[in-house]
Order: structure tokens, then C-alpha cells, then sequence
């Protein structure tokens, strides 16, 4: 009987993520999608590192909805990137800043 203890104890605990972190993108596959020269290739792979650069810090910051959302619709075509997901996140931010 006592056996089931720990069980019922880790059963009843509230689910909490562990870590909320940034998601990880494929960066040169998202950049080979656009096409272009080897420099316009190079230019996509520094902004998409900026932009997951920036993101790193800012992540919990965002709520879980507006993450959610925006991930969803940076990864619709199966390329997600860092730079829309950023834009995506600081739009968000930015209506309810402007609506109080």
C-alpha cells in the first residue's frame, strides 16, 4: 500500500514546465528555402543569429499565449525563423503596451 505513495504524491503535484527557452531552428535550412546568392545566404544566417541572439534574453518576457501564436505562425510553411518569430513576439508586446 505504502508502495503507491510516492505515485499518488507525484500525481497530485501541479504540471510545471521545467524550462522555457528559446526553440531551436534550423537556421541554414531556413535560409537555403529564400534562395539566392552564397552572400545573400551568409546575410540571412547573421540576421537569423541576431535575431535568436536577441530573443535569448527577451524569451520570458513574452507570454505563453503570444509564444504559442507566434510560433504556430513563423512554422507554417516548415521553415520557421528566428527573425519573424521576434518580429512576431515584439508585435504582440507592443498592441497590448499601446492599449493601456
Amino acid at each position: 500500500m505504502l508502495t503507491h505513495l510516492p505515485i499518488v504524491i507525484l500525481a497530485s503535484l501541479p504540471f510545471t514546465k521545467v524550462a522555457d527557452t528559446v526553440p531551436s531552428f534550423d537556421i541554414v535550412r531556413e535560409c537555403r528555402s529564400e534562395g539566392g546568392s552564397a552572400a545573400t545566404l551568409e546575410r540571412c544566417a547573421a540576421d537569423e543569429a541576431a535575431a535568436r541572439d536577441q530573443l535569448q534574453p527577451q524569451w520570458a518576457q513574452f507570454t505563453p499565449r503570444d509564444k504559442t501564436v507566434c510560433l504556430r505562425e513563423t512554422s507554417m510553411d516548415s521553415t520557421p525563423s528566428y527573425v519573424e518569430l521576434l518580429t512576431c513576439l515584439e508585435m504582440a508586446r507592443d498592441v497590448k503596451k499601446s492599449s493601456k
